[in-house]
């Protein structure tokens, strides 16, 4: 049965039909593919900052978060941790990674290791993050059809169908300035629903968090100092969530085209460092906002017994993912129903259309373009070919979805096990690009495959490590064994002159940005030591 009024239907109605329109108003300011994938270089840092963190606050995190607060084992407000590590990252990024990408120029970030090292390096980095990409597409796909049809009544199918076409069409006929003004728009909605679902939690006279600590004092705990997730089997320790998640996000943020794209948008290089200071310091606040939001959902769920035998059934019990839905449905007016399924919506979307705009730029930039076939058409006729690949990506990521399985009792666990198979390996190419300049493409493909085999067998074999230790892993044994590999069998064929190391890209002018990161980051560890 539909927990949506007819007024519900008509705020969803709208919104997506006003996206469509959106999009289909920019397309006509688009004369080529750098237009569709760049914007024309023309963006500024808010939008791009705004953009980058729609992305991250996806459904994945919506649904995740405050199901790992409330519920899942293992879980509590000891994901926080996770978020310290993305000052950090950023301070890598500002400093050191992404000048050297802005520099180079193009519309693929991959099209760097070409200059670097050999083509072969180019296309296989770029086809990584396609599959790791279209994988991670399915799962917020079918992260958000599982909600559409837990509220609307809707079939799985027809869910996947809705939520997936709306999405491959604005972002058909938008591109990336698309892809940003709708997650500006889209971020505005989440985070007043955000507000409002928080606001019904904590503004009765019960405080969930002194329920939390009360029934369950082990998810009250932000800081686990004693834990390493070496073998002891805690995967949200702190020293693995802020070392494995510094490396995730240098390689995420910086060194997946999906992030990076936004980025390459910036009207200058010093807008684009701005962009990542805002969402090194934007981000904590509205991560701490879903995790609160877990806090009420577990003394909701402690005040109504049967809540818990209300979600739908998982492969291995109730789905803690639908917990936030289930809520909503249960507390939410007609039309504030609505607003909220939009929101959620609006989470997924701005997740998808970057993901697919990134998949579109790298098809035509690494593979298309460069082939004989590429290098026979017309410049008029790449922005045609761009759009078409969207479409087909985002047709690939829908049936995909189809076959999402249990990778983990969370959503949110389930699309970072993905990332951090792939993160550290690419994050230790990019290393010896940009630290060595005698590493040989063939050493660096040795260094990637190494690095990938030994994140399998950590999952497969070292189950008591933490998978956020993957993304150290990766790193290490990528990049020991390409300078091995390049040492034994050095080539002349080396680009050393294209090489950029990190020192060259060291701008004095970073230095009072990474100076206020590092300070916001040592503030909040502080804080949640002592809370």
């Amino acid at each position: 049965m539909t927990g949506l009024s007819t007024l519900d239907w008509w705020v969803i109605g709208v919104y997506l039909t006003g996206l469509i329109g959106f999009g289909w108003w920019l397309s006509r300011s688009q004369e080529s593919a750098e237009d569709y994938f760049l914007g024309a270089r023309a963006r500024g840092p808010w939008s791009i900052a705004l953009s980058i963190l729609a992305t991250q606050c996806s459904t994945n995190s919506i649904l995740g978060a405050p199901a790992f607060v409330a519920f899942v084992a293992g879980g509590g407000l000891i994901w926080l941790q996770y978020e310290l590590a993305v000052p950090l990252a950023m301070i890598v990024l500002i400093t050191l990674v992404f000048p050297t990408l802005y520099r180079a120029g193009g519309f693929s970030i991959y099209e760097f290791l070409e200059h670097r090292f050999d083509r072969a390096t180019r296309v296989w980095l770029s086809g990584i993050f396609q599959i790791a990409r279209v994988l991670a597409a399915a799962v917020t796909i079918y992260g958000v059809a599982s909600i559409i049809a837990l509220i609307t009544g809707l079939t799985f199918f027809q869910s996947v169908l809705i939520f997936g076409l709306v999405t491959v069409i604005y972002d058909y006929f938008g591109g990336i300035n698309g892809v940003i003004f709708s997650d500006v728009l889209q971020m505005t909605v989440l985070v007043t629903v955000l507000i409002w679902v928080f606001a019904t939690m904590w503004g009765g006279d019960a405080n969930p968090f002194e329920s939390l600590v009360s029934s369950e004092p082990e998810r009250a705990v932000i800081i686990d100092f004693a834990s390493h997730g070496l073998g002891d089997g805690k995967d949200f320790a702190f020293w693995p969530m802020l070392f494995g998640g510094s490396f995730l996000y240098v390689a995420y943020y910086g060194l997946d085209q999906s992030q990076a794209q936004r980025l390459l948008t910036a009207s200058s290089e010093g807008v684009g460092k701005k962009a990542l200071f805002l969402n090194g310091t934007l981000r904590l606040p509205l991560v701490c906002l879903y995790c609160a939001i877990g806090v009420g959902l577990a003394h909701y769920a402690a005040m109504d017994a049967s809540f818990i035998s209300r979600l739908p059934e998982g492969a291995s019990g109730p789905d803690f993912n639908m917990a936030l839905p289930r809520y909503m449905i249960d507390t939410f007016a007609a039309g504030w129903l609505g607003l909220a399924m939009v929101a959620l919506l609006a989470a997924a979307m701005s997740s998808l259309d970057s993901v697919l705009n990134a998949l579109s730029a790298t098809t035509v930039s690494d593979f298309l373009m460069p082939s004989r076939w590429g290098k026979r058409q017309a410049g008029s006729r790449w922005i045609g070919i761009a759009k078409l690949t969207t479409l087909v990506w985002g047709l690939i990521a829908m049936v995909l979805a189809f076959w999402v399985d249990d990778i983990s009792s969370s959503i949110l666990v389930a699309i970072n096990k993905i990332g951090s198979l792939f993160n550290g390996p690419i994050l230790g190419v990019f290393a010896c690009a940009l630290l060595t300049t005698s590493v040989t493409g063939m050493a660096v493909r040795a260094g990637l495959v190494a690095g990938f085999l030994a994140n399998v067998y950590a999952w497969i074999y070292l189950p008591e490590v933490s998978w956020l230790w993957w993304n150290v892993l990766g790193a290490i044994v990528c990049f020991t064994t390409a300078m091995i590999g390049s040492a034994v069998a050095p080539s002349r064929s080396v680009n050393s002159d294209s090489a950029y190391s990190m020192i060259r890209a060291l701008p004095i002018a970073a230095i009072g940005l990474s100076a206020a990161l590092f300070a916001y980051f040592a503030l909040m560890l502080l804080l949640f030591y002592l809370m």
